[in-house]
């Protein structure tokens, strides 16, 4: 790592090869096991058509006791009937049969091809590996993190530290994975944060739907909310026993959400295909609600984000789009900014230097969409990327 990265204390990690994806020697089956017993709660895709972990998992979240986190890739375990709801509950019992817990104190997650039962044998003997193989050095963290990717290109990691009122060090952790089938409520991400600090599981699973408002959920590569979508958050008390209150657990929130939006941009930055990494502000809408709405319609709309891969500053696109949102405002009092430069104004455009605006886009991955509206003091931020040749070839390949 080029900079330090905090692990909590408390925890170990294995990242292995088990099979589940036939002929393959990808890191397919991730173990995250706590010394100690420890409060998890969840954030889970609003897809009806769930997976079996998530159903397994929303069940029995929040809540105390647990240690022990399973994730595999390469299976979605979604859409797999009631022997895909067996198989979450043993793929769970597996895990933490392997580390000596219980089968009630394991989470499990699952990601990859929907509609394909679990390979239990397989998941077993990862289960069995991954055990032998915990360790609590930045290494072992990695190939856990690895382990959860599909078709991820990056390994997406962060990490944070902060000292108390009454002096302990508390520090988080969080890795996720995500591509594509990306869009907000939750989409084919997992991700597991951990920290060392003592919550509440009300307070907890609070400040995790909270910060997965302000970050997960403001991401969106096509729009398509998957099957597994789960953010999990674990607390073990390694570093402070008693569950945090007041000024302490505000700015363990403030954290957690830092540390969110530092990691949810990393997926459409790791888009299938992304040549441009997009973010999308809004200002001055009625509500947060309606910024939401006005951000997420400029992410996934198809025309904008061709444009953004031609570097076309094509504002009409952008403009066109916000008035679809089903969100109403006074058209003669609307702004767009694109890398900075003010392209429409009041309603109409305004004189601009189109190639220095294209090149603006064309040579440089990070691509900003400024919105300004008059009608509130809400705004957003919002990620997305653009919609290239190579997205759509990754995609229609899937499974064939």
């Amino acid at each position: 790592m080029s900079k330090e990265f905090y692990l909590p204390q408390g925890y170990s990690y294995a990242g292995v090869n088990c099979g589940i994806r036939p002929n393959s020697t990808k890191l397919d089956f991730a173990l995250v096991v706590s010394d100690y017993s420890a409060t998890v709660a969840g954030v889970y895709t609003q897809n009806l058509n769930c997976g079996a972990p998530v159903i397994y998992d929303r069940e029995r979240t929040p809540g105390r006791g647990f240690r022990v986190i399973a994730t595999d890739s390469g299976c979605a375990n979604a859409c797999t009937g009631q022997e895909g709801l067996f198989n979450a509950k043993k793929m769970a019992e597996y895990a933490a049969e392997a580390v000596g817990a219980n089968g009630d104190q394991a989470i499990v997650m699952s990601t990859g091809v929907i509609g394909v039962q679990l390979p239990m044998k397989r998941i077993a003997l990862g289960a069995e590996k991954a055990a032998s193989k915990l360790g609590k050095a930045y290494s072992d963290f990695e190939k856990c993190a690895t382990a959860i990717m599909t078709t991820d290109t990056k390994l997406k990691v962060v990490s944070r530290q902060f000292t108390l009122s009454s002096g302990e060090t508390i520090r988080l952790a969080g890795m996720c994975k995500g591509a594509a089938m990306i869009g907000p409520n939750m989409a084919t991400m997992l991700a597991t944060l951990l920290t060392d600090a003592a919550l509440e599981p009300n307070d907890a699973q609070t400040i995790l739907r909270a910060c997965v408002e302000d970050s997960f959920n403001c991401v969106s590569v096509e729009g398509h909310t998957s099957t597994s979508d789960t953010a999990i958050l674990m607390a073990n008390g390694a570093a402070k026993k008693e569950p945090l209150q007041g000024d302490d657990l505000k700015l363990f929130e403030n954290y957690l959400r830092d540390m969110c939006q530092e990691l949810a941009p990393m997926i459409p930055n790791d888009g299938e295909g992304v040549t441009h990494l997009v973010t999308i502000d809004v200002r001055g809408a009625k509500t947060r609600e309606d910024a939401k709405k006005l951000a997420k319609i400029v992410a996934n709309d198809a025309l904008v984000k061709t444009a953004l891969y031609g570097a076309d500053p094509n504002w009409g696109r952008i403009v066109s789009a916000t008035g679809s949102a089903g969100v109403p405002y006074d058209t003669t009092k609307v702004a767009l900014k694109l890398n900075g430069y003010l392209l429409y104004e009041h309603g109409s455009p305004v004189d601009f230097d189109k190639p220095v605006v294209s090149d603006s886009i064309r040579n440089n991955r990070n691509v900003r969409i400024e919105l300004t509206f008059q009608e509130g003091d809400a705004s957003i931020r919002f990620w997305t990327s653009d919609l290239t040749v190579e997205y759509v070839h990754l995609n229609a390949d899937y499974t064939t």
